[in-house]
């Protein structure tokens, strides 16, 4: 519950402890390095965000209660929140909007003035698409057919300042509300964005809708299924606000398949997530990649590298053969 006297449910709490811990740092303020497959502050360079989730600084080792923890802990050490603040600031965050107990004004809990949203700005364009070529193709195995599509579709677009991709996540209308940057070097979402929306395409035509976690699983699962017809939406996280934006600008949807990741994040989304839609009567599916990968990405990687190998046996086998 929120408000003064109400607190949170057990499913909001998981949603809360599943929003990226380096996007939080980033709207406190907070400059975010990547080191390894880890991550620290430049201005505390002793902390390490684990698994976007998690975190822990080495030199307050001996301090028990302010050394780590959850999104919850980072908020309540650097954002001087309680726990139940915490959680319903990382709800807002999230996007989540639930109803008061009598089911009439939607609560959203308001964020201390350090964490109020920035102006909303996409990044200025490239002058053209080398940077997305070189890595989505190169670096995440996914094809050119697959790429120019969505560059048709004005969703996908190279930052002229970072040399990275922006992915932009529209409404029906085509007004962009949400963009994120995905690079070799970078993993983070525009200032300002509206998470109640998230990278999508859609097709009226289509009752079917596909849930991702991210927008590069969402184009590898196009790679891999040479489906352009279904609607794909990627969510940017575990909370389903933009789903429920989505659903609500196209309500043909008849059938949701959620293929989120392997993880354990990833599966107790889904489980929460079908029972929730299922509920609300419409036809759910768990579509998560081949238990061996993580996600579709890994997966689209995987099989690429099996081509590339036996392409290569085949070239060698044919060149003794003509010896």
């Amino acid at each position: 519950m929120s408000g003064a006297g109400r607190w949170y449910t057990e499913e909001e709490l998981q949603i809360a402890k599943s929003v990226d811990l380096t996007a939080v740092a980033r709207r406190l303020g907070y400059t975010v390095v990547r080191v390894g497959s880890m991550y620290t502050l430049k201005e505390m360079d002793s902390i390490r965000i684990y698994n976007r989730r998690s975190w822990f600084r080495w030199s307050r080792v001996a301090e028990k209660g302010s050394n780590g923890g959850t999104q919850i802990d980072f908020l309540r050490v650097f954002g001087g929140m309680k726990v139940k603040d915490a959680v319903f600031w990382l709800l807002d965050f999230a996007g989540y909007r639930r109803l008061d107990e009598e089911g009439l004004q939607p609560l959203k809990y308001q964020v201390k003035e350090e964490a109020k949203k920035k102006l909303f700005c996409l990044p200025e364009p490239a002058a053209g698409y080398d940077a997305v070529y070189r890595y989505l193709g190169e670096e995440r195995s996914i094809g050119r057919e697959v790429i120019d599509f969505f560059i048709r579709q004005d969703l996908i677009y190279a930052s002229k300042r970072y040399r990275d991709v922006v992915f932009k996540g529209n409404d029906r209308n085509g007004v962009t509300h949400f963009a994120s940057l995905r690079g070799p070097d970078i993993k983070r979402d525009v200032a300002g964005n509206d998470k109640h929306y998230g990278f999508n395409c859609w097709n009226d035509d289509s009752t079917e809708l596909e849930v991702f976690e991210g927008a590069i699983d969402l184009l590898s699962f196009t790679e891999l299924t040479q489906n352009y017809e279904t609607n794909k939406l990627a969510l940017g996280m575990l909370s389903d606000a933009p789903l429920e934006t989505f659903l609500g600008e196209h309500p043909q949807i008849r059938s949701i398949a959620f293929c989120l990741d392997n993880d354990q994040p990833g599966r107790e989304a889904t489980e929460r997530l079908m029972r929730k839609y299922y509920e609300r009567g419409y036809e759910v599916e768990d579509a998560p990649p081949p238990s061996a990968y993580k996600d579709y990405n890994e997966c689209l990687a995987d099989l690429k590298r099996q081509m590339l190998q036996e392409r290569d046996l085949t070239a060698k086998s044919a060149g003794k053969m003509k010896k």
